[in-house]
């Protein structure tokens, strides 16, 4: 697990595909710190995410994600579960790739986000009717861009997020 601990490990994906949960399970498998980009964020402003939204709109959480993100990089080495959106800036994409991070993208399908975002109601982006049109527009501009930055790739399925984990240690760290 040396390979593990001497890089942080970036969770991407979109949203629902269970990164932050995994994370966790990660992190607490390799001992190592855990850190969700957006409940760091709600941490450090004091309210959550949606209110950012609501007060600064998408380009204002944007902004504050990225110095979110660069500060999380700035420390020891740990597992850091990202916003299903942090792959829109081109700034963030490059201070992901220039940590030299290991990082992880958790593929999923439409109807598992479907399925696993049913009662959520926190989400800006998801807000709304038609879901899955919103997550299929989101999956047609997002899913390049994670796939370009992966290290490795995952697909989530149906198993469970301690499945997951254990898969991405046995094969991947």
């Amino acid at each position: 697990m040396e390979f593990a601990k001497n890089k942080h490990i970036i969770l991407v994906g979109p949203m629902g595909a269970g990164k932050s949960t995994v994370g966790s399970i990660l992190a607490n498998k390799l001992e190592m710190d855990f850190y969700d980009v957006d409940e760091e964020l709600e941490k450090r402003c004091g309210v959550s995410v949606n209110i950012i939204f609501e007060i600064e709109q998408e380009e204002g959480f944007r902004k504050r994600e990225t110095t979110m993100l660069s500060d999380l990089l700035e420390k020891p080495p740990s597992i850091i579960a990202t916003g299903g959106g942090i792959i829109v800036r081109e700034e963030n994409l490059a201070l992901i790739l220039q940590s030299g991070s290991v990082v992880i993208y958790l593929k999923t399908d439409i109807n598992q986000q479907l399925l696993r975002l049913r009662k959520d109601k926190k989400r800006p982006l998801l807000q709304g009717s038609d879901r899955r049109k919103k997550l299929k527009a989101l999956a047609k501009a997002r899913n390049p861009l994670y796939d370009s930055i992966a290290t490795v790739k995952v697909k989530t399925g149906h198993q469970s997020a301690y499945r997951m984990a254990s898969i991405i240690m046995r094969h991947y760290l």
